[in-house]
């Protein structure tokens, strides 16, 4: 959905190349949820989370809760489900915009503080991705690059917790709510979940 420049030096987040364990899992869940939520999963995406296994927390009920539906329903049902969820006719049942979270419109100052950013850091937008850059499935994106040092500028701790503060803090679990407790959420009730439990993770770990 973005497009990454160039790598710049470490920093305290990574030692060379290698990113610690628990920021690779952090970038690990925010590219799940980009993955499943800026299109409908392919058949190599079902297989993927059909072989996660979660622990005994709420991150981990909402994995296994995704894991029993990827097996459990075709993929047909879930392409229907992103549709009417996302997309429908005119407009799906939830605008996942931090814009429309933030403001009630879309294309509001949220959109334009967030390209800002963008430029700041060297992330432009695919030529191929229609949505504007705010969507919740490129934030989630963004900030899987961000904690692994793959854009142009490298973002310290402190500097992702700006980012996460200023483009996702105010809004993503409200989404989250949300696309758990929609009408149409099946599939996308566990990644709703989810979502909302990391990010009241991602909140607190950034307060210390």
């Amino acid at each position: 959905m973005i497009t990454q420049h160039a790598k710049m030096p470490a920093t305290e987040a990574t030692r060379g190349d290698i990113v610690d364990i628990e920021d690779q899992h952090r970038s690990s869940l925010y590219a799940l949820l980009s993955n499943l939520l800026s299109r409908p999963p392919s058949k190599d995406t079902l297989n993927k989370v059909r072989s996660l296994v979660g622990g005994e927390n709420r991150i981990g009920e909402s994995i296994n809760s995704l894991s029993v539906l990827s097996d459990k329903l075709d993929i047909k049902t879930i392409e229907r489900e992103y549709h009417n969820l996302f997309i429908g006719v005119g407009r799906g049942e939830l605008l996942p915009y931090a814009s429309f979270y933030m403001t009630g419109f879309l294309n509001e100052k949220p959109l334009a503080n967030l390209r800002d950013d963008m430029k700041k850091i060297g992330i432009s937008r695919s030529v191929n991705n229609s949505d504007p850059e705010d969507h919740i499935a490129s934030l989630c994106e963004m900030m899987s690059g961000i904690i692994t040092n793959r854009f142009y500028t490298a973002l310290s701790f402190k500097q992702q917790n700006d980012f996460f503060a200023t483009h996702l803090g105010p809004w993503a679990k409200h989404f989250f709510d949300d696309l758990t407790a929609a009408e149409y959420s099946v599939f996308y009730a566990p990644v709703g979940s989810l979502g909302k439990a990391f990010m009241e993770i991602e909140t607190e770990a950034f307060k210390f």
